[in-house]
Formats: C-alpha cells, sequence, structure tokens
C-alpha cells in the first residue's frame, strides 16, 4: 500500500468530502449482523465513525500515523497502524469490510486473500470512492484542465482506476448491483482551493517544481465563481460491493 497522504493529514481532515447517509443505509440493509466492521484505508476516519453508530466495534486501520493522528475519535472506534494486505485481526471477525478512496492504492491479491480470511460467512465488503466534483458548467472545465494537462502528470499510475470508475479495479467477487449515489456539497471557494491542495498529484508537482500548481489557477477559478458565497457541487460516487 503506498502513502501519499502522511503530510498535510490535518488538511485532508478538513477538506476532504463525506459520504451521503443513503449510502450507508443501503450497505447497512445487505450485512447479517452489526456487530465488526473494518474500515481498511481509515484517512481520517470518516467512514469509521459512521460505522460506528450501527456496529459494536470498528476496527480502522491505514499505514500512516499522521493520519490516524487527526482522525475523529470514538469510543467504538480502534484505530491502528496496519497495512491493508497483512493484519493482526483473527479469522472470521467482520460482518462488514470498507475501503474508502484507498484501493486504488493497495495490492489488491494481498488485500483480497486478507478480506476472505478475516470477514464472516455472509459477510460484505463495499470499495467506495469518488471522481471529480462538478459545480458548474463554467468551473467544471477549469477544474478538468487543472487535473488533466497540470499537475495530470504528476498523477500516480494508480489514479487511473479513480478516472475507469473502479470498473477496471480486478475484484474477484461478483458485484452487488447498488444504486447511483453521489456526495452532495455546499462549498465556499476556500474550501475548493484547500480541497486541491489535498491532490496528491499536488503534493507531487510541488516538490517536483518547487511551487504550487494550485496558486496559478486560483485566479481563474476565482473569476468563474462569481459573487456567489457559497456554490452547491456533488462528486458521483464510486461503489463496488460483494459477499465474498
Amino acid at each position: 500500500m503506498k502513502d501519499n497522504f502522511s503530510t498535510g493529514a490535518d488538511q485532508y481532515a478538513l477538506y476532504r468530502p463525506t459520504y451521503p447517509a443513503a449510502m450507508f443505509d443501503f450497505l447497512l440493509s445487505l450485512v447479517p449482523r452489526r456487530e465488526r466492521a473494518w474500515d481498511c484505508g481509515t484517512g481520517n476516519g470518516q467512514v469509521a465513525v459512521v460505522l460506528a453508530q450501527s456496529f459494536d466495534r470498528v476496527e480502522a486501520t491505514d499505514i500512516s500515523a499522521a493520519q490516524l493522528a487527526s482522525a475523529a475519535p470514538h469510543e467504538r472506534v480502534a484505530y491502528s497502524v496496519q497495512p491493508a494486505e497483512k493484519t493482526s485481526f483473527p479469522d472470521e471477525t467482520f460482518d462488514l469490510v470498507t475501503v474508502a478512496q484507498a484501493i486504488h492504492w493497495f495490492d489488491f491479491d494481498a488485500f483480497y486473500r486478507e478480506v476472505n480470511r478475516t470477514i464472516r460467512p455472509g459477510g460484505v465488503l463495499a470499495i467506495i470512492g469518488y471522481n471529480l466534483p462538478r459545480l458548474s458548467s463554467v468551473i467544471d472545465p477549469v477544474l478538468d484542465h487543472f487535473y488533466r494537462d497540470v499537475v495530470g502528470p504528476y498523477w500516480d499510475r494508480e489514479r487511473r482506476y479513480v478516472d475507469e470508475e473502479y470498473r477496471t479495479v480486478p475484484f474477484p467477487y461478483a458485484d452487488i448491483v447498488a444504486p447511483a449515489f453521489a456526495i452532495e456539497v455546499e462549498w465556499n471557494f476556500e474550501h475548493l482551493i484547500g480541497y486541491l491542495g489535498t491532490w496528491s498529484a499536488v503534493k507531487h508537482y510541488r516538490k517536483a517544481n518547487g511551487e504550487d500548481p494550485v496558486a496559478g489557477v486560483s485566479a481563474e477559478l476565482r473569476k468563474f465563481w462569481g459573487d456567489e458565497g457559497v456554490k452547491k457541487g456533488r462528486f458521483p460516487i464510486l461503489l463496488r460491493v460483494a459477499k465474498p
């Protein structure tokens, strides 16, 4: 598993979007029990904390100690630094395993072996992600150009799985058909700029060139933002669900 997010973990927790309640309700409708869940690649713990509202205990793992240091505490969430591919959990432990915006960094085969080992019979695996935000007909082309042409060469090769909407992620299970979900946001301009700063390609660009590419696109985005203090937007959710 690759770690691109230890640096700036506090910004990740502040600016990344959160998943809708309807998506969690769908996943909960599939699980046979609500005793234990594993949120793998938990980052700042946003999914783990939501799961803790429904499960007796949630194990939330990540390889980034810095990310876990920024995670929201919860009495039913146990955070630990562990790789996705090899954990200390006993066999047949979990009723639900979630991976949010992280599967593309994993060693797929090794992770699925760990899922097969630790999931209970009838348990559910949910691979979750999101693509670029859609904000308006004038802002979206600017974001797309920034994503593709400015920082595009600095994305890790694994990013292509997000571009391909997780449909090409190796997935050795029968997919459960899921409804289409989206993350709805209401952001001010500063939040958008903060979010762009959390992109791993932006971090790679800064390191390679000694300058911030977000500063370059900020003026153009501001021009198209207009006088509105807050804009509504949406992130299409990527979702693969199965019962291994």
